[in-house]
């Protein structure tokens, strides 16, 4: 199947094309000619999967064609807003479709403005657009489609009374899309009181659970490696553009200023970054200016950012849900990505419950930055400086009387070699313990525990 099998306007077809779409993914031959009959629809589908053209497709098709003049997407956050609107925009612009992401933060002035003037899709965020309405600045705005995208992620925001706050402004005669990732009690019970006798599709497979194109690894430290351990994997694995996932806020900024100390490519992002600076940082990591983004969950949610090679977890997400959202941001469109995570021995048995329910095939890592024939640039660069500083020694020359026969270059290279066998390098820089270590550790955790127990009984029985 490709995009041509939808009979898409010829304007919005050229958008398709212009944007590199050959086939479309299984949301999207799902969705879409559901959404072009008009009919409402429930999309269960994470973040990645291609929701946005599942929906917006048949919505600027519709407009290109005349059948609607407005549509209403509603997200979870700004940035998400952004991507969409953006999105929207290319794949519509041929037809003339015009888009605005209206979020808090900035003016009212432009947003109510453009809206006015005529803007037949507008992408908001459930706070001002609830605003806005309740002010009667954009009583002309009614549209006959809306969608609520990434629902379980206004859920966990506390966004649902907004959002249906907001549905009393909008006509009952339209169409409405909801999409989620999950579909808790709270979801189900929105889509049954917005929508008018819905289709569900889901795309949530066993396939979408294990994250079929992402190499998972998992590293064993000490608390005190943290830092260390995340430093080594920036210089040792080829990323393009990585995002690091911390717990806390104060996380993101002490670690962004030390990788910056250090000379990496890299920025922080979190809930506390006023808006027009978050702004600059998502289009600075989108366009590779900025090569690593440390951020929050919630600082991410909605975050779909092409060409993420690596994902890692400096913590382990607090639930299983969190690492599949997280991990979720790379390996998309068919390309490979790599999620790496960081676990103290204290975590462990947590990353166990994790990799349990979310059915990952993580792989027990360890980092040889020194030792067994691994050598760091530290080393090398050590071992430079003491060959300059090294003294000849007094039977240099009957040594190479010996090697006549052999070249110059072949000499220094085999006299390099052979140091580079014989020297011993400290073998501590190893980063994560390997399956014996960690088996032993978790015995000796295990004894610990039984003889705590077994103490506490016997004090009892006195």
């Amino acid at each position: 199947m490709t995009f041509k099998d939808f009979d898409l306007h010829p304007e919005v077809a050229k958008g398709v094309r212009i944007a590199g779409f050959k086939e479309p993914s299984p949301i999207q031959k799902e969705a879409i000619p559901i959404i072009l009959e008009g009919r409402d629809l429930v999309g269960q589908a994470h973040t990645g999967t291609g929701k946005t053209a599942a929906f917006g497709l048949p919505i600027l098709d519709r407009i290109a064609r005349g059948e609607i003049e407005r549509a209403l997407v509603i997200t979870p956050t700004r940035e998400l807003a952004t991507q969409v609107s953006d999105e929207l925009y290319h794949l519509g612009r041929f037809a003339g479709i015009r888009t605005l992401a209206v979020y808090g933060g900035v003016g009212y002035g432009r947003q109510i403005a453009l809206i006015h003037r005529g803007v037949q899709i507008v992408v908001a965020t459930p706070g001002r657009l609830k605003d806005l309405y309740q002010k009667g600045k954009i009583d002309v705005f009614n549209p006959e489609v809306v969608v609520l995208d990434e629902a379980d992620e206004m859920l966990d925001m506390g966004f649902l009374d907004d959002v249906r706050e907001i549905f009393e402004y909008i006509p009952q005669n339209r169409q409405t899309l909801l999409f989620s990732a999950t579909m808790p009690d709270p979801i189900k019970e929105l889509a049954d009181t917005l929508l008018y006798e819905p289709e569900f599709i889901s795309v949530v497979g066993e396939e979408t659970t294990k994250n079929v194109d992402i190499e998972q690894y998992y590293y064993v430290i000490n608390e005190n490696q943290r830092d260390e351990a995340i430093v080594r994997l920036l210089e040792t694995e080829n990323y393009d553009k990585a995002l690091i996932f911390c717990r806390m806020k104060r996380e993101v900024d002490r670690l962004a200023e030390e990788l910056k100390a250090l000379g990496f490519n890299a920025a922080g992002l979190h809930g506390d970054i006023d808006q027009m600076e978050r702004d600059a940082i998502v289009k600075s990591f989108r366009r590779g200016e900025t090569r690593i983004l440390i951020a929050t969950d919630v600082a991410a949610r909605g975050l779909d950012i092409k060409n993420v090679t690596h994902v890692f977890n400096y913590h382990i997400p607090f639930d299983p849900q969190s690492y599949v959202h997280r991990i979720g941001r790379t390996g998309r469109a068919g390309k490979r990505g790599r999620a790496i995570t960081l676990a103290s021995t204290e975590e462990f048995r947590e990353l166990q419950r994790i990799r349990k329910e979310v059915g990952a095939d993580m792989k027990l890592a360890t980092l040889q930055v020194a030792g067994s024939g691994s050598i760091g640039d530290e080393q090398i660069e050590m071992l430079s400086q003491k060959l300059q500083e090294t003294a000849l020694h007094p039977m240099v020359d009957q040594v190479l009387a010996k090697m006549s026969d052999m070249d110059q270059s072949t000499f220094i290279k085999k006299a390099i070699s052979y140091i580079l066998e014989t020297e011993e390098f400290d073998e501590s820089d190893r980063i994560g313990y390997d399956e014996e270590e960690l088996e032993a550790l978790l015995g000796e955790f295990e004894a610990t525990q039984r003889q705590s127990k077994s103490g506490k009984k016997r004090k009892r029985r006195r």
